[in-house]
């Protein structure tokens, strides 16, 4: 099934359940009054949501139509939201960028942070930004939603605890990033709110494309109107997120509605190369960071500039047949 949340004047929203087609949609709040309501008493109301699904489907409830600039992020607000490193290949980049080296723990440990999640961007939200000096970019990610995970579970276990899936745009301030980890103690003021598609959905509205907790579709990553990233979410992911999901929860329970990132889906080129741009010929980069790198190594320098007001950035995904299955994340950067 489908889930989106309605901006509708409050912090949460509103609960709504929407066509696979992403046409229409009929208000939830009557099982469930917002999403987080909903996963706090998943196994009770999750199959009274996939009855209002069906009859959403099947035209058999009174319907609106569904207009995604009206949605907020599904979780508008979350207890908890961490990001993980699922591929490597992205973190070979961005760390060769700064001369540093990739610890051999990397490929059998997930990195992983805490991010903010007090408030999140709606999909449709602009980006605001301070100051261009902050290397604002973007980074194209899945993100999974658990129910209420038990300390110690295993990567098996976890995958059935996934209750959500989503797209993130994780933005990242680069220019911020090498200053705070100098400290040693992670992320904070390098990663301000982060924006989710508008549509979270059930794994099994995945078809054939959810295989060992990951997607196997191509992430769409448009920068300006134009194609920047094609990269495959099912290839070269060095980590399932459900082992990404085992992962946080090696030393604590995780609540209900805890959400977990992939990290910047990335792939490499066919000869273990970086690859290529889209305009190339290649699958391209779900992040700006990894360009650079690129254009670093071979020129001497970077020559694209990290988003400045005025950039607009999409992040979407399609089936096999060319349909949108989460709606699509569309953000402008803004003066703040």
């Amino acid at each position: 099934m489908k889930l989106a949340t309605l901006k509708d004047g409050t912090r949460d929203g509103k609960l709504v359940v929407v066509s696979k087609d992403l046409t229409r949609y009929c208000a939830a709040d009557n099982i469930a009054p917002t999403l987080q309501a909903a996963l706090d008493n998943w196994d009770e109301i999750a199959p009274k949501l996939e009855a209002l699904y069906t009859d959403v489907q099947h035209e058999a409830v009174p319907c609106e139509r569904f207009h995604e600039r009206e949605a907020h992020s599904p979780l508008p607000r979350a207890y908890q939201w961490a990001d993980g490193s699922a591929y490597i290949n992205h973190v070979e980049l961005v760390r060769k960028a700064r001369g540093a080296e990739v610890p051999e723990s990397f490929y059998h440990d997930p990195l992983m942070y805490q991010g903010g999640s007090d408030g999140f961007l709606a999909p449709r939200d602009n980006i605001p930004l301070k100051d261009t000096k902050w290397g604002c970019d973007m980074e194209g990610e899945i993100a999974v939603v658990t129910d209420d995970v038990p300390m110690g579970v295993s990567s098996d276990q976890a995958a059935d605890h996934i209750k959500l899936v989503m797209l993130v745009n994780d933005v990242s301030l680069r220019g911020l990033i090498p200053g705070e980890l100098a400290k040693g103690f992670g992320f904070f003021q390098s990663k301000p709110a982060s924006a989710f598609s508008p549509v979270a959905v059930t794994p099994d509205e995945l078809g054939d494309a959810w295989k060992g907790s990951v997607i196997h579709l191509p992430l769409m990553v448009d920068y300006n109107g134009e194609a920047f990233g094609r990269a495959n979410a099912g290839v070269d992911a060095t980590f399932s997120l459900a082992d990404l999901v085992a992962h946080a929860a090696k030393t604590r329970d995780l609540g209900a509605g805890t959400i977990i990132g992939s990290g910047t889906v990335s792939n490499q080129g066919p000869d273990g190369d970086p690859g290529k741009p889209v305009a190339e010929g290649g699958l391209g980069y779900s992040c700006i960071a990894e360009i650079r790198m690129i254009e670093t190594i071979a020129d001497g320098e970077a020559k694209t500039r990290f988003m400045a007001p005025g950039d607009t950035v999409r992040v979407e995904m399609k089936d096999e047949d060319g349909h949108s299955i989460f709606g699509a994340i569309e953000q402008r950067v803004v003066e703040a």
